[in-house]
């Protein structure tokens, strides 16, 4: 069977159309991460951001039939979050002024990486690096990150402090952030990436 990873968006949109299952599960690894970092990046709320792209997902199959991708799918599917983002703010801020910041700020990520940055890429380089750190340093990283433990849920399970796990974490994003500052174009993501939970 070939690996769906190997298709390119527009053979993943062909088969999402016929309800193919497996094309939206790659579609939703795909760029799931992508969606939860601008959508946590504006409410810094974990729980809403995850809730919120899970809503769009669930609505992205039930529409698949009738998808209409005028650009190409990540930004279709940023778009969409962006829609969100900005109601949910929207519902809960009243200051018009702030609603145009976060509208002007999150144009500004549309314009300049959402059609350009490679997402994949971007894990791959990120990932790379994390390799590289101690066996602890990396576990704990990858427990944060990954598995989305919370810094107590990691010390429980590793045998650790609180405390010791959070300046593990501290000491291994402050290290990340050193050995991926070449990379000034992703600066952005790169940051919301290593920051998430800090």
């Amino acid at each position: 069977m070939v690996a769906y990873s190997v298709y390119s968006e527009q053979e993943l949109i062909f088969l999402l159309k016929k309800k193919d299952e497996l094309a939206f599960t790659e579609i939703y690894r795909r760029y799931w991460h992508m969606l939860y970092l601008h959508a946590f990046k504006i409410l810094a709320e974990q729980d809403e951001a995850k809730d919120m792209v899970q809503d769009l997902f669930f609505a992205f199959w039930e529409k698949s039939a009738e998808l209409d991708v005028k650009t190409n799918l990540k930004g279709y599917l940023y778009r969409g979050m962006r829609n969100r983002v900005l109601n949910a703010v929207r519902r809960n801020k009243t200051n018009s002024n702030f609603m145009d910041l976060i509208a002007a700020e999150m144009d500004e990520l549309d314009n300049k990486t959402i059609e350009t940055i490679d997402e994949r890429q971007l894990m791959a380089l990120i990932d790379a690096e994390v390799a590289q750190l101690s066996p602890k340093s990396r576990e704990i990283f990858e427990m944060s990150r990954k598995e989305f433990l919370n810094n107590k849920e990691i010390a429980e399970r590793l045998g650790m402090t609180e405390e010791a796990v959070k300046k593990q974490i501290q000491r291994s994003v402050k290290l990340l952030k050193l050995k991926l500052s070449d990379y000034a174009g992703l600066s952005v993501l790169l940051i919301s990436i290593l920051e998430q939970k800090k």
